[in-house]
């Protein structure tokens, strides 16, 4: 049967109005690294003594402000590579959940560090429709050159996701995959689950 050209109209015109309001309701991802940023070191700034006699506050304002923007799924599939297929729904589980606490302390502890660095938030260059999008910046103090830290999102149900970083050109979930690689090679998934749990004991101590 086939659809009157009245309905398909209207489907025409429902699928148009959906996804305006998608696109509407999808918020600017530099604005999203930018809030972000400006927040966490704001309230880092402001609770500096709370935070140097008890060092340990600085994981829950990193959860809570920053953890719900980065998608730890796709980077830990992403760092384990060809590997990820292989590995069984927990171990799948178990990766994601060390990996996303060892970025967190190590965040958490380059954030206990910061003393009044700049950041300098670059044009953004990306089309209506696209899915996937890099948020330039640079970091600037006094005593060193600029160092540019560069934000790849990727859009999963209307919300900007960072799914790496690159540091001064040095894509961390490159980096890690490496060496999640060797970890495999010489132990298995449960080698390198193993090597992370080890990873985050040591990590803020």
């Amino acid at each position: 049967m086939h659809i009157s050209i009245v309905m398909r109209g209207l489907l025409a015109s429902l699928f148009l109005h959906s996804s305006f309001a998608v696109a509407a309701m999808v918020e600017d991802p530099q604005k999203i690294i930018r809030e972000t940023g400006d927040k966490v070191l704001s309230e880092v700034t402001a609770r500096r003594a709370d935070l140097e006699a008890n060092p340990e506050l600085i994981y829950p304002l990193v959860e809570s402000t920053v953890v719900p923007h980065f998608d730890f799924r796709k980077m830990s599939q992403s760092a384990l590579g060809r590997f990820w297929r292989d590995a069984s729904d927990t171990q799948k589980e178990a990766v994601t959940n060390e990996f996303r606490q060892l970025l967190v302390r190590t965040y958490a502890s380059a954030l206990l560090g910061y003393s009044g660095q700049q950041i300098q938030y670059l044009p953004v260059q990306y089309r209506q429709g696209d899915n996937r999008v890099m948020v330039p910046t640079r970091i600037s103090s006094q005593s060193a050159p600029p160092i540019p830290v560069n934000y790849r999102l990727t859009l999963n149900d209307a919300r900007w996701m960072v799914y790496d970083v690159i540091i001064d050109g040095v894509s961390l979930i490159t980096n890690y995959r490496s060496q999640f690689a060797t970890e495999v090679r010489r132990g298995g998934i449960d080698g390198l689950i193993s090597s992370l749990a080890n990873m985050n004991r040591k990590v803020g101590k």
